[in-house]
């Protein structure tokens, strides 16, 4: 590995640092609710945003993509508070919908782009080895925003102020990380410490924190998708914190 490859692995490793800023929190609140899949729900309408503002023509205007992108996460979410507060017994059922919905709709708006497979992967897999520092630096203002409002109104938020902070959330991280490093950011550091007692917190950034450090590591040394690989190693160190977690950390 030589400086040239530390130079693109440094803004990557910012990035996750970001995601992971808020996404280990709200992945512990997602997990206690029950609620596992409105992460791909809402990352999914968010990327459903990021698609039409490129039919638009303002894939070049960062603040119009990320306007289109948070309303219509911001729609999703408010769509998911009114499902959990009249259907409870079928909001899982409905997430799934909105979900599908989403996916397909984006499939449906670029059925005629002859580039269409390339931006489906990069909407789910990202490109988080070529984030910009515009991207980095906005990306930073509003996680520092996000993670104010989630200090002070943690205990008062309800189910719609949670779901549009984390439609917020996760519209800025599928730009930078894509769908499915989105909802293991999220779920896999929440689950790999959900039987612990002590120190979860910490433990949960240090799982994100690895995966992030050793997917991008593999990445380089074996030329492989950076996305993925970040995925599984993840969830390998998650895998492997079961084996060596002291019991006394354990519920």
């Amino acid at each position: 590995m030589n400086f040239s490859d530390l130079g693109i692995m440094l803004p990557a490793f910012i990035a996750g640092l970001l995601v992971l800023a808020t996404h280990v929190p709200l992945g512990m609140k997602v997990l206690a609710r029950g609620i596992i899949f409105v992460d791909l729900a809402v990352a999914q309408i968010a990327g459903l945003g990021v698609i039409v503002a490129g039919m638009l023509g303002l894939e070049s205007n960062v603040l119009a993509v990320q306007g289109t992108a948070a309303a219509s996460a911001l729609l999703g979410a408010a769509l998911l508070a009114y499902a959990e507060r009249k259907f409870p017994q079928v909001q899982e059922a409905i997430i799934g919908l909105l979900f599908v919905l989403a996916a397909s709709g984006g499939i449906l708006l670029m059925s005629h782009d002859v580039h269409a497979g390339e931006h489906l992967k990069d909407l789910l897999v990202g490109q988080i080895l070529w984030v910009g520092n515009s991207q980095l630096i906005a990306t930073a203002v509003l996680t520092a925003v996000l993670l104010a409002l989630w200090r002070v109104f943690n205990q008062r938020l309800g189910s719609l102020g949670f779901y549009a902070l984390f439609a917020l959330a996760v519209t800025a991280s599928v730009q930078l990380v894509g769908v499915y490093l989105v909802f293991t950011s999220l779920i896999v550091p929440a689950l790999a410490t959900h039987r612990m007692q002590r120190r979860r917190m910490v433990t949960a950034f240090a799982v994100g924190l690895a995966g992030y450090v050793a997917g991008l590591l593999l990445s380089m040394w074996l030329d492989l998708p950076t996305g993925a690989a970040i995925v599984w190693a993840m969830a390998t160190v998650a895998l492997a914190l079961q084996w060596i977690m002291p019991s006394k950390w354990k519920a």
